[in-house]
């Protein structure tokens, strides 16, 4: 009876043993179906085909001189001619907003922080104004902040092109195939780019007008120099691929140089962090020592306006820092 039991025992430990290890390697497998290698490259590969169907759409809504998707508000904003400039960043951006749409986001939350401060807080009229105008450039803030993390990606992308355009040109492909290469092989955003040229060129336009709008479209220093070498070695001719290999080097170069100014700017960055976040640090302990005296701040009128002109003048401080430290190369 015990000789039963223990075999019965061996095989049930045996059998959860089993359990327990298909029940992990099942697991296993289904994050690796998620999470591993090939998904990722999957979800990347789809990632930059969605990428590049909405910027084909944004293309053709520029094309098409769309500020808006009403009728009525594309007629009125066709009478500005900043508007064409906002549309423009916005493009710039690889946001799918229209110009209408950013604007109306300006002016609902101009209109909840006048609210919010003259009807929540009891503010006099100029600091609801101020507060006002404050919430209406956030949207513009965030667009020019998306616009330089886009350029930024295509400035660091930009020597990989070259050497695959170069060594496209080295196998024996017309540079109209390597702009289709580049397009489809490399990563977003700055294959978009080179699709569009790509296409252009396909429309009928000229490839001098299709680079220009390039530049126009992109508007960074090394892909003006790309631009450049392009076309004046279509003038005067010469070795394209050598070009190309030259200028690639030279853009690594100069990411290089640029990243050892950032790693001796450094100290200044963080010097200049220290004193940003001092005074508020130092206030909020003063606070948790002694909240009746720095109550006085924002109780009293005097307080109040030593305050407001406090953060005036850390503002004022913070932008002389910022151009300080702001190297460019």
């Amino acid at each position: 009876m015990l000789s039963i039991l223990g075999n019965n025992f061996i095989v049930l430990t045996v059998l959860l043993f089993i359990t327990v290890l298909l029940l992990l390697e099942g697991l296993y497998l289904l994050w690796r179906a998620n999470h591993g290698p090939q998904a990722t490259r999957l979800q990347r590969r789809l990632q930059d085909l969605a990428t590049a169907r909405r910027a084909t759409q944004n293309a053709q809504l520029l094309k098409q001189g769309a500020l808006s998707d009403a009728p009525a508000m594309q007629r009125m904003l066709q009478g500005f001619s900043r508007m064409r400039l906002l549309e423009r960043t916005i493009m710039q951006s690889g946001l799918n907003w229209t110009v209408s749409r950013l604007l109306t986001g300006c002016a609902v939350l101009a209109l909840a922080g006048w609210v919010a401060m003259s009807s929540v807080a009891h503010e006099t009229a100029t600091m609801s104004a101020l507060a006002a105008l404050a919430a209406a450039s956030l949207p513009l803030l965030y667009l020019h902040r998306r616009r330089k993390q886009r350029l930024a990606r295509i400035e660091a992308q930009l020597p990989e092109a070259l050497d695959l355009m170069s060594r496209g040109l080295r196998a024996g492909h017309a540079f109209s195939s390597v702009l289709k290469m580049a397009g489809e092989e490399l990563a977003q955003p700055v294959a978009g780019e080179f699709r569009g040229v790509h296409e252009e060129v396909n429309f009928g336009i000229s490839l001098q007008q299709a680079l220009t709008n390039l530049s126009e479209r992109v508007p960074i220093t090394d892909l003006r120099y790309f631009v450049v070498a392009v076309l004046v070695q279509r003038e005067s001719g010469g070795n394209l691929t050598e070009i190309l290999d030259n200028l690639s080097r030279l853009l690594r170069e100069r990411a290089k140089l640029l990243g050892r100014v950032r790693v001796l700017s450094a100290e200044g960055r963080m010097s200049a962090w220290i004193l940003v976040i001092m005074p508020f640090a130092l206030a909020a302990a003063m606070n948790l020592v002694n909240p009746k005296f720095m109550s006085l701040l924002w109780t009293d009128p005097i307080g109040i306006s030593l305050i407001k002109f406090m953060l005036a003048l850390m503002v004022f401080g913070v932008l002389a820092m910022r151009q300080i430290i702001r190297i460019r190369v």
